[in-house]
């Protein structure tokens, strides 16, 4: 008898018997628990333990999969969690060398087995297993029987031997993302539909289980077979006709094994089963027998999850310790904390402040975690209700507080010391803050950057995000301890207990989330990326903020009043061409105006009702000739760089040090790529005169000259190389005219006396093609039709055959990764690339062209900015690196030492790459100086 029929009998529970009948169970949910403990023990870090010293990070993770399962499930009719039973299984006396390589359990998983199985009963859940028969037999028998009942079948799994069992009433859904595998992906999977899995196995075989298979038969080999003959014993009976000598051979050699092979992977569905489906119906766990499996096993923050622990007012920690906070008000409890960290060599920081601008932000405490669920809050700034005067008088001013300089004071060894490691969620906004204070914070980790590294587009990288994902855990909304809207306090006002228990779960999830996410660096091979890309280059992204650039508000003022003329005049010119006034800025005016008044061509409603008026519509107008709708492109174009510029940079303009201060993005771009925000000045348009205008307002202080470098024509460069592009590569080591060289091979042009207009369709065609240009696309760029674009790009890759066989490999490598890779290994999930809706599919399919090369010219700028700082220091050079926009590095360098500055940063530049990639085509960087960065660009 199975343990939970014992249990059963033992409980001798009366509900079979006490019940009226009721309706036939309709929805069977069978669990892979044998799959689930094993994705438990590997996605938690292995430092937890019970009382007792028994491992319990794997039956943690387990408990907690389950109960996010019954939770995203919701109501259900019955459910069982299957697991393999101790000991050898019936398919040992068919093959004895069946799974005789699996290696033994590892020692910290196998005493953890015997929890999840409590764990499951715990939560009033059947725990089945049968000795002598794997899970999966028990899942597919009872799968069989809940189908002749007349029940749908969910088998919760991502294991491949399952999905022979899926059809019509049996589905497969895959725990960690609630995705339904169904048969077309089976068919992806295998080559066959599921009922022909068997079949596909018994020739592939499985190293894993040490399914013997046939010699030489691979999986593809196999379902062509398959599908070719129709199933294992037809296949083996025509084995004489198959053509390639040695695959007939091994097929005739070999078919005792394949049969031996299907019978080892067939799953047996006609097992005496102890159960009926009445005996799996779902009911609620009882409180009291899920506390006291929660109680001895440690897990007090599930039990403070699920109200379990008899009203505790502890922070719902996410792991095994109880939240232990303190605040600490004294220099006694500050300095044992220190201690305390230094000891152990590791500490969670984070900062509150006033602001999310770090260069405005004023500091309000610093919070501290050591261990999982201990951490301490210092606050240092915090007010009271009074007039805010630190006072301690405990009436109305301050409350109790450690003395501000004091606990920097006694804060600035340790959080310097290069034996203690500082772990921080976006710690470059706390090594800013601190900055300003001459705290220094060396060395560091970043749980944003880690997450960046591991999982760049699969998903986002803030705390709150990170918390739910990979902790189970919901942090602390801002809102409910300084509240919202119009009544929202700034974090100095926010009462120490309410600060305590938000600003100690920051520092305490950190802690947590960077024990679960750097062990995986290793596990993944991206360690190379985090160690020295991100990390090293959140330092130099913290010295460049608070290097900020200065902005003339002189400038940006006359600026703004030309614009605002120039926007006045248009707007009398464009209502002179409608013949009324009316609002410019209204689409639904404007629709009616140019589609209605105007009647012209084109027009398109929208849901709403109103006509569309986005940039398309109104260059394809003025395409056609009509000067109303091009008036209105430059009015909004003017109005845009007024509106997001000229007059809202000065309002950037920090009182204190009169320049601007951006904040560099590290973890936004899947590609790698930096961007900016507050203000964003990456994407200041450089095309037009208007918007390169803009750059005349960054100056240098005086004495000093801005120096720009910026790589030329790094992505077709950097193309060349990966896609091995001889010619394209013979090009740039020859220093030639990339442009007109294609113009020249693709249009049978000679380079001398060559009309610009086809040099500028080349232009298009190399960048376009790298970004995987379509004809329409390419054809809206050139001003041409898609027939011509067509024939352009099919010239293009007769001439130059590597790239397509990239841009084909790159995709092909993206739908059976998931992902595609830079030169320098880092990984760009494109979780889209299989979608089933054709835009999004195609957007992900050009994003696997493009990605490995933006994203490998972004790891070389990185690498130069890491390189090009301690380069000039050691120089004796006094440059400061300023900003990086794309492709682009800007100094500002004392005027004596420009043309020393200008050669080494071009050298560091240059040879960014090496030594870890041997580019085959030069890299260069050329150089501008001026006192605006509109004179270096």
């Amino acid at each position: 008898m199975s343990d939970a029929a014992e249990r059963e009998t033992e409980d001798k529970t009366p509900r079979q018997q006490d019940e009226a009948p009721r309706e036939p169970v309709r929805h069977l949910y069978l669990v892979d628990g044998s799959g689930y403990i094993f994705r438990a023990y590997h996605k938690l870090p292995p430092t937890m333990t019970r009382a007792d010293g028994t491992p319990t990070h794997a039956a943690y993770g387990f408990t907690n999969m389950l109960l996010k399962l019954l939770r995203d499930i919701g109501a259900r009719d019955a459910i069982a969690v299957i697991f393999d039973a101790d000991g050898k299984s019936f398919r040992a006396d068919i093959y004895p060398e069946y799974k005789a390589n699996r290696p033994e359990l590892p020692e910290d998983l196998a005493p953890q087995f015997p929890i999840v199985r409590d764990a499951v009963r715990a939560m009033n859940i059947a725990c089945i297993e049968e000795p002598g028969y794997e899970a999966d037999d028990l899942i597919a028998s009872y799968a069989r029987r809940a189908e002749e009942a007349g029940a749908k079948v969910t088998v919760i799994s991502s294991d491949k031997d399952l999905m022979q069992l899926i059809r019509p009433g049996v589905e497969m859904m895959d725990p960690m993302d609630g995705r339904i595998i169904g048969p077309e992906d089976v068919e992806k999977k295998f080559g066959v539909e599921p009922g022909k899995v068997i079949d596909v196995q018994a020739l592939w075989g499985d190293s894993v289980d040490n399914v013997p298979g046939v010699p030489g038969i691979g999986q593809k080999i196999a379902a062509e077979l398959i599908q070719q003959y129709g199933d294992l014993e037809n296949l083996l009976s025509h084995a004489e006709e198959i053509k390639q000598k040695k695959r007939r051979e091994n097929l005739i050699e070999f078919a005792e094994q394949a049969r031996i092979s299907r019978e080892l992977v067939r799953l047996h569905d006609d097992m005496e089963l102890d159960h009926c489906l009445e005996d799996l119906r779902a009911h609620e766990p009882e409180p009291d027998k899920l506390r006291a499996f929660l109680e001895e096993n440690g897990f007090k923050s599930i039990a403070t999850r699920l109200g379990l622990d008899d009203g505790a007012q502890q922070v719902a920690a996410p792991e095994t310790a109880e939240a232990a906070y303190e605040l600490v008000q004294d220099m006694d409890r500050l300095r044992a904390w220190i201690d305390e960290a230094t000891r152990q060599g590791i500490v969670a920081v984070d900062v509150e402040t006033t602001s999310l601008d770090a260069m405005a932000a004023e500091l309000v405490g610093v919070s501290m975690a050591t261990a999982p669920g201990r951490a301490c809050y210092i606050p240092l700034a915090h007010k009271g209700e009074g007039d805010g005067s630190l006072d301690f008088d405990g009436k109305g001013g301050a409350p109790e507080q450690v003395p501000f300089e004091a606990a920097l004071d006694a804060l600035r060894p340790m959080l310097a010391d290069p034996g203690v490691l500082k772990i921080g969620q976006n710690i470059k906004y706390d090594c800013v803050v601190l900055g300003h204070h001459g705290v220094e914070v060396t060395p560091i980790d970043d749980t944003m950057l880690l997450s960046y590294v591991l999982e760049a587009g699969k998903h986002g990288h803030g705390m709150d995000e990170l918390a739910r994902l990979f902790l189970d855990h919901e942090t602390i909304p801002y809102k409910d301890v300084a509240g919202s809207g119009k009544s929202q306090v700034t974090f100095d006002r926010v009462p120490l207990d309410k600060a305590l228990d938000y600003a100690a779960e920051d520092a305490d999830v950190t802690f947590r989330l960077h024990a679960l996410l750097k062990p995986r660096l290793l596990q993944e091979r991206m360690v190379t990326v985090y160690e020295t890309l991100e990390r090293p280059l959140s330092p130099v992204l913290s010295r460049m903020e608070r290097n900020g650039i200065k902005v003339d508000p002189g400038v940006l003022r006359r600026m703004s009043q030309d614009f605002a003329q120039r926007m006045a005049e248009l707007e009398e010119k464009i209502y002179e061409l409608a013949g009324e006034r009316f609002t410019i800025g209204s689409p639904k005016q404007l629709g009616e105006i140019l589609f209605e008044k105007m009647s012209l061509q084109g027009g398109r409603k929208g849901k709403s009702g109103a006509y569309s008026t986005d940039a398309d519509v109104l260059q394809t107008l003025a395409a056609q000739g009509h000067d109303l709708p091009a008036r209105v492109l430059d009015w909004r174009q003017i109005q845009k760089l007024k509106s997001t510029y000229t007059d809202a940079l000065q309002d950037y303009i920090n009182p204190r040090t009169k320049r601007v201060h951006t904040s560099f993005q590290q973890a936004v771009a899947s590609t790698g790529r930096l961007s900016s925000s507050d203000p964003n000045l990456q994407n200041i348009p450089i095309r037009t005169e208007e918007g390169r205008k803009i750059r005349q307002a960054f100056v240098a202080e005086e004495g000093n000259t801005l120096l720009s470098v910026d790589y030329s024509q790094i992505e077709l460069r950097l193309a060349a190389h990966m896609a091995d592009e001889e010619s394209l590569k013979k090009a740039f080591r020859d220093d030639l005219d990339i442009h007109a060289m294609t113009a020249s091979e693709v249009f049978g042009v000679p380079l001398e006396g060559m009309d610009p207009s086809v040099r500028r369709s080349a232009k298009a065609i190399n960048f376009g093609i790298i970004y995987g240009i379509s004809p329409y696309g390419l054809a809206q760029n050139l001003g041409i039709d898609q027939g011509a674009a067509r024939d352009y790009i099919k010239l293009y890759f007769e001439r130059y055959p590597a790239i397509k066989g990239y841009m084909d490999e790159k995709k092909r490598s993206a739908v059976d990764d998931g992902f595609v890779e830079t030169m320098f290994g880092r990984r760009i999930y494109l979780p889209e690339i299989k979608s089933k809706v054709p835009g999004r599919r195609s957007f992900s399919e050009r994003a696997a062209i493009n990605a490995p090369i933006q994203g490998s010219a972004a790891d070389i700028i990185k690498r130069a900015m890491i390189r090009v700082l301690p380069a000039l220091e050691d120089a004796g050079l006094g440059a400061r690196l300023l900003l990086q926009v794309h492709d682009e590095l800007l100094f500002e360098v004392p005027e004596a030492e420009v043309e020393a500055t200008t050669r080494l940063v071009r050298e560091v530049m240059e040879n960014a790459a090496a030594p870890v990639v041997d580019l085959s085509v030069p890299l260069v960087a050329e150089a501008g100086t001026g006192r605006s960065w509109a004179e270096a660009h």
